[in-house]
């Protein structure tokens, strides 16, 4: 198993709404492909949003309900892309060697 500062974010949340994480020394074990696997959806989704948001923003007859339904869009992806960043950062640092 991996150590306890090594623990992967995984991109989705319990049900109690806290992080959950994944200890194992394999990366390419079940749960690690499943993790790689959302989070590749998750960032796929969010570039698709990108699409919607630069056509939505130039439209001047988008009214105020489509924005707001935009923001809330936006906001769910922010969070997401960040948490994949934020599980990212941690396996390359655990997999940078240290510097003395």
């Amino acid at each position: 198993m991996t150590a306890t500062n090594e623990l992967r974010l995984l991109p989705w949340r319990s049900p109690e709404d806290k992080p959950c994480y994944l200890s194992t020394d394999n990366p390419n074990g079940y749960m690690s492909r499943l993790a790689d696997n959302v989070e590749a959806v998750q960032l796929g989704r969010a570039a698709a949003l990108l699409e919607v948001v630069s056509k939505t923003l130039d439209d001047e007859r988008a009214d105020q309900m489509a924005l707001r339904r935009l923001g809330h869009a936006l906001t769910a992806a922010l969070e997401e892309v960040l948490r994949v960043a934020i599980s990212r950062g941690h396996l390359l640092a655990a997999s940078e060697p240290h510097r003395i």
